[in-house]
């Protein structure tokens, strides 16, 4: 087999989902694992330039994983020629230039959601990108979690029979800090940094519903700010302008309501971070990152409302575990491989950019449902 080296920027990996999931459990996996391998027998290899404003953490990320190539220099980095793909996982705030420099750079662009902070700028960067002849595309993890692809694989062998309703639970509590420190970066709960749960989760939700269940075709949207005062990374006390729990409800193509309430402000009393109930007309489902259980019509039990005695069902015991023992590889790493081939054989690779500015058209209606107290249609985008 012949080997192909395939240069990646990587911006962002001094954060925790930059760190974690993109370098260390998928392109350092890729390369463990012998890179990707081709149609023709070529091996695809990531060879990764870690890029960053703190070059001591740069350098110690990349010592520790046995990386050479690091630097500050984004500009120099975009003007090399022996590196194809530009990767962002930065703050929000600073992918909509990053992503424009990578494209007029002439470098295939692969990034984290949201693709960018409104709509307008995320439709410009699609645009960009389809002018420009490069490969482009939008992380969209939860589509590949072992949890999420049970649970469409069932809606798509039609064993829920006529899907009725979605209904979803997300977050967790994030610390205030200083003790414990918060979990999540200070920006996230700034609006004018680009934070807030809507922005950074209603995306996950558009593409979640649409590729799962149904095309999403209108939202009614309220948010709230619960904790009003957090503390940063330096320790300082700061007020927190964006929102940190919101509660959307979806009208999917076919009559089918969904409703996700998402919160950084809740205490979490299920198996999962994340659960999606699916509630057809022959069975329902209830799936979260990586298991999935279902209850067909015939274990349906007959419960009988009478709270004057004590409930006589076990009725988590009356589920049946869908495909316990199936085994899927991380789901950063599935994407990031399927980009790859997208870019080396053309292989179909639906999550593009458009694709990412439809989680943002979301976002942004959701906000306007909020602010207007009221239903918003959302219109296709092509």
């Amino acid at each position: 087999m012949r080997e192909r080296r395939i240069g990646i920027i990587l911006n962002g990996v001094t954060g925790r989902m930059g760190l974690n999931q993109h370098l260390v459990r998928s392109i350092l996996a890729i390369r463990s694992q012998g890179g990707v391998t081709l149609d023709n027998g070529i091996v695809f290899v990531p060879d990764p330039i870690l890029v960053g404003r703190d070059a001591e953490k740069l350098k110690a990320i990349a010592a520790a994983h046995g990386l050479e190539r690091w630097s500050t220099d984004l500009d120099r980095c975009l003007a090399d020629a022996r590196d194809a793909i530009y990767f962002d996982s930065g703050v929000t705030g600073a992918r909509a230039q990053n992503v424009m420099r990578a494209i007029e750079a002439g470098k295939h662009v692969y990034c984290e959601k949201p693709l960018s902070a409104t709509l307008a700028s995320a439709l410009a960067l699609a645009r960009a990108a389809r002018k420009a002849g490069v490969k482009h595309g939008v992380v969209q993890d939860k589509l590949f979690l072992p949890g999420i692809r049970k649970l469409r694989r069932l809606v798509e062998a039609g064993r829920l029979g006529r899907i009725l309703s979605v209904r979803g639970e997300f977050g967790y509590w994030v610390f205030e800090g200083p003790h414990p420190a918060p979990q999540r970066p200070s920006w996230n709960s700034r609006k004018e940094q680009d934070g807030g749960i809507i922005l950074d989760m209603f995306c996950h939700w558009r593409y979640l519903l649409d590729r799962t269940i149904a095309p999403v075709r209108a939202v009614l949207c309220i948010g709230a700010t619960h904790i009003p005062e957090r503390v940063d990374e330096a320790g300082t006390a700061y007020a927190c302008t964006a929102e940190d729990a919101a509660l959307g409800v979806f009208a999917l193509e076919g009559g089918i309501l969904a409703q996700i309430n998402s919160s950084w402000a809740s205490r979490v009393y299920r198996d999962e971070l994340l659960q999606l109930q699916v509630d057809g007309t022959e069975a329902s489902a209830v799936a979260g990152l990586r298991d999935c259980k279902m209850q067909t019509r015939a274990q349906t039990p007959r419960p009988v409302w009478n709270p004057d005695q004590p409930n006589p069902f076990d009725f988590r015991s009356q589920w049946t575990a869908v495909d316990p023992d199936a085994e899927f590889d991380n789901a950063f790493k599935v994407q990031w491989e399927m980009f790859l081939r997208h870019l080396a054989e053309g292989a179909p690779f639906p999550h593009d950019f458009l694709d990412g500015a439809r989680g943002v058209q979301l976002a942004e209606l959701a906000s306007v449902s909020w602010r207007e107290r009221r239903w918003v249609d959302v219109p296709p985008l092509s």
